[in-house]
């Protein structure tokens, strides 16, 4: 009776540990794909930052090339000032990780921005002169580029959060999500969509 009693608890125990390994291996399994997910993640908002970073930059030649030729545009060429320095506050919170600045902050202040360099290339129209010249066809070019990556890097930046807010509101990420402190990303969401087509005058 003992040793059947023993044979019991020794089944109970080895049964006991199968199911603590497996459940343990799902974790595990688990816990690396929302991690690795995540870091997609991160990796694509850190390329979103890289195109914006990259369109500020070029954004000084630009107010010059233009200022060389419309000096009594004073006040468009100050609204992309302005835009320029809210949109780098944003992109600069974000990137310094203190959360200061949510993604959806840095969308806003880009659309701002779009809308000022809108205007700005709205007013070459004005100037034959400034439309020939080589150093502003070369800026538009890049501008253009700027303006595809941006978009390009949007898009992969919302898949991988769509692939990552799936693991962690299906099973059984639903679970582990928690118990580890993962939360939901935001997508990188633009109210007006026609703001990130390509900015350029038209000739």
């Amino acid at each position: 009776m003992k040793n059947n009693s023993g044979n019991v608890a020794a089944f109970a125990l080895v049964f006991l540990l199968i199911v603590m390994a497996v459940v343990g291996g799902i974790i595990v399994l688990n816990y690396n794909g929302i991690v690795s997910a995540e870091k997609s993640v991160e990796e694509s908002q850190a390329q979103i930052a890289t195109v914006c970073q990259r369109r500020l930059d070029l954004l000084p030649n630009l107010i010059e090339t233009v200022k060389a030729y419309a000096k009594h545009e004073k006040e468009t060429l100050t609204a992309v000032v302005t835009a320029r320095a809210q949109a780098s506050s944003a992109l600069n919170q974000l990137q310094s990780g203190e959360d200061k600045a949510t993604l959806s902050q840095v969308a806003a202040t880009q659309m701002g921005l779009t809308r000022a360099m809108r205007g700005l290339f709205a007013i070459v129209e004005n100037y034959p002169n400034l439309r020939a010249s080589s150093n502003f066809m070369a800026l538009q070019d890049q501008f253009e580029g700027t303006e595809n990556r941006i978009a390009v890097a949007r898009q992969r930046y919302n898949s991988s959060v769509r692939f990552y807010n799936t693991k962690i509101e299906t099973f059984p990420g639903v679970f582990i999500a928690p118990i580890f402190g993962f939360g939901e990303k935001e997508f990188y969401e633009v109210q007006e969509e026609a703001a990130y087509q390509p900015v350029r005058a038209e000739f």
